[in-house]
């Protein structure tokens, strides 16, 4: 019953709950207590054991079996000092030694391996138990015994050293890739993914040793190759700057941030995203000492539209700005939400040959009004607008020699030139043209050697090099437009845009944008004049995005520089269009029907234009009504009216032989015709391109 009653006592018992260790077993506490010491000195005793164990029972054992005679003492000896030095040589090499902590546990290991072979090769002959032997084992084991236990103290005490090699920092990052010659300093964390560190190397080495290494580096880390960088110092050839970026804070893109205002001047900072420290990637480049021209580089899909739209928004938001942009690659689809920003926007080939050929006589214009304003380059305080002119394959639009002078003369009048591209090799731009593209924007390339066409050398050569292709859109290194020359190897990231927000910002920056200005818009001539596509700005706000040929469609005063207005095929109904077709293939088939000479075995058959008219024959029965020749005045006036109705057409490039019919008329031949073409392009009517081929300019008939 008893028993019993203390069975349900038990089971009435409170069960403990706590989570607390409670030391069992037999000893109690006291025992826990003991061996919890043990555990934690038992490490430090290893030292003490076997100093004072393994000298004594090798001495004793070697002793033993070569001590007994003088010539097995020596031979045993002599292997014994020869095996002592070639272990105390794998010691040194086998320690690591990339921080001070290592340099002294490696000289620690290599003393104490000699000092015992030292120990144990005279005990072989001598005896281990005999003085001065004896008394060598006990003072130098333990000394041995309490250098280790001092080593194990510093390896657990919070020694930087020690910190930066037990967790896995530089320290271990030079030991895997081998920078012994190599001394990082002063590392330290942004806190926004990058860390940064000064190098110094020693030994011969040179910083470009270690740029060579870098993707090394990278794979230790297990971050992208780019995401190590090795930038020299400039004045010093044995110091550089690590940087490392560990984390990516931009993975999940960056937000398209507005103008602060409308109306900004150019010379405002431009910001188009974030460097992958957090900072923001801003340009200026009409803010900077020299205006340098901008390369876009990067394979289809890395990024490049998106950064053209966020760049050429802010530009449009500003006063005192034109834009003039040519893609006949893409066409509308890349800006054409906001092509009411752009003053010249053209997708045809022919048109974007036209703007090519007109630069020049703008330039130079522009720079003859900066010079009577005494300016050596553009600035606000000018009366001409900064201009930016934006080229997609700028490759197939122009020959290598007429960019090159484009590009060498526009800098210092305010032509900002963008050219833009997959690949800038030397048969798509001509290294001379590089050249004078001195800032870049260079997005993921295929190939790492992409990366050089377009990057400076130093900035790939420190390991700054985009070779991620499109998987990565919108990252990219960028250099110079007053981008500071240290942040040129930083990684950034371009915005990214909506649509909608942008055309309703470009919309609304129309009552501040400034027309083109007249100096440029007169020496850009016609192929300006006529352009197919214009702007809207303060002085037409809410006009149409893209004014047709027939002027009288649009209400309200328009820009014409022409004396007649033009039909328009775009406005023409289905009726229309028909009819005109109709009417187009009837005078085919009447023509084709018509041989090219009616009479090719007539007499007359052989003239030329430039041949006088012979004699009629006596014999002949044909009589001629005589006419009398055009006056001088009389035959240049007809020439400017067929010249005048090339412009009215919209063609403005022609040939001599387009003239004929107007020579012809004016009863002139082709020397006539050939200095009255001189005479046109002096006057600066018109301009001669190449042999045979002209460009009108502006119309004879309509003053400038």
């Amino acid at each position: 019953m008893a028993r019993r009653k203390n069975t349900q006592a038990a089971a009435a018992a409170p069960v403990n709950t706590s989570t607390d260790i409670v030391p069992v077993g037999r000893g109690g506490f006291l025992g826990h207590v003991v061996g919890h010491l043990a555990g934690k000195a038992l490490p430090y005793l290893s030292p003490w054991a076997a100093s004072a164990t393994l000298p004594p029972l090798a001495g004793w054992a070697t002793n033993t079996m070569w001590g007994g005679e003088a010539m097995s003492a020596g031979l045993a000896s002599a292997a014994l000092a020869v095996g002592g030095a070639g272990l105390s040589m794998v010691a040194w090499k086998a320690t690591p030694a990339a921080t001070k902590f290592g340099a002294f546990r490696r000289a620690q290991a290599t003393a104490a391996t000699a000092a015992g072979m030292g120990w144990l090769t005279c005990a072989t002959a001598a005896g281990p138990f005999g003085h001065p032997l004896v008394d060598l084992w006990l003072i130098g084991g333990g000394l041995f015994a309490a250098s280790w236990n001092v080593r194990q103290l510093m390896r657990n005490g919070a020694s930087g050293d020690v910190a930066e090699e037990n967790t896995g920092g530089l320290g271990a990052l030079a030991e895997a890739i081998g920078w012994e010659k190599v001394k990082v300093k002063d590392a330290k964390g942004s806190g926004k993914g990058t860390v940064k560190a000064d190098l110094e190397v020693t030994g011969g080495a040179t910083i470009e040793d270690v740029q060579a290494t870098t993707k090394k580096a990278a794979a230790v880390l297990h971050v992208p190759p780019s995401g190590v960088v090795v930038t020299p110092d400039p004045d010093n050839g044995a110091h550089g700057s690590l940087s490392l970026r560990v984390a990516d804070l931009l993975k999940d893109g960056v937000e398209f941030v507005p103008p602060v205002r409308l109306g900004l001047l150019p010379t405002e900072d431009i910001p188009v995203g974030l460097y992958a420290d957090g900072e923001v990637w801003v340009l200026n480049p009409f803010e900077a000492d020299i205006l340098q021209h901008l390369m876009v580089m990067g394979v289809t899909g890395a990024g490049k539209s998106e950064f053209c739209r966020t760049v050429l928004t802010h530009l449009m938001c500003r006063r005192r700005m034109s834009i003039f942009l040519v893609d006949v690659a893409k066409g509308r689809q890349t800006v054409g939400h906001i092509k009411a920003g752009l003053d010249w926007f053209i997708t045809e080939t022919k048109e974007a040959k036209r703007l090519l050929k007109a630069l020049p006589a703008a330039i130079n214009a522009r720079g003859n009004v900066l010079a009577d304003e005494g300016l050596d380059q553009w600035s606000p305080e000018s009366s001409l607008n900064a201009v930016c002119v934006w080229l997609e394959e700028a490759a197939d639009l122009a020959d290598f020699e007429e960019l090159n002078k484009i590009a060498r003369a526009a800098r210092s009048v305010g032509i900002w030139l963008v050219i833009s591209l997959q690949r800038a090799t030397w048969t798509n731009l001509s290294t001379d043209v590089r050249a004078n593209l001195q800032a870049t924007a260079c997005f993921g390339v295929d190939d790492p050697g992409d990366a050089s066409f377009c990057l400076p050398d130093h900035v790939t050569a420190a390991g700054a090099i985009p070779a991620w292709g499109s998987f990565r859109p919108g990252y990219a290194f960028s250099t110079g437009m007053g981008i500071p020359q240290e942040r040129w190897t930083t990684e950034v990231r371009s915005s990214l845009t909506d649509r909608d927000y942008l055309t309703a910002l470009v919309e609304a920056a129309a009552a501040v944008r400034d027309p083109l200005d007249d100096t440029t818009a007169q020496a850009l001539g016609q192929a300006y004049a006529q352009r197919s596509h214009r702007g809207t700005n303060r002085t037409t706000p809410g006009a149409a995005d893209a004014v047709p040929a027939a002027l009288a469609a649009i209400p309200g005063p328009a820009p014409v520089r022409s004396a007649y207005v033009l039909e328009d095929d775009t406005d023409m109904s289905e009726i229309e269009e028909a009819a005109a077709m109709e009417l187009q293939d009837a005078y085919d088939e009447v023509m084709s029907a018509i041989p090219d000479d009616p009479e090719p075995d007539a007499d007359y058959a052989h003239l030329r234009l430039e041949d006088d008219v012979p004699d009629v024959d006596e014999d002949s029965d044909i009589e001629f009504d005589a006419q009398d020749r055009p006056s001088t005045e009389e035959a240049r006036h007809i020439l400017c009216v067929e010249l005048d109705g090339f412009v009215q057409q919209g063609r403005l490039e022609f040939e001599p032989a387009d003239l004929i019919p107007a020579a012809v008329a004016a009863g002139r031949k082709r020397p006539w015709l050939q200095g009255e073409l001189k005479r046109l392009a002096e006057l600066g009517v018109i301009r001669r391109d190449g042999h045979g081929e002209y460009t009108i300019l502006a119309s004879p008939l309509q003053p400038a």
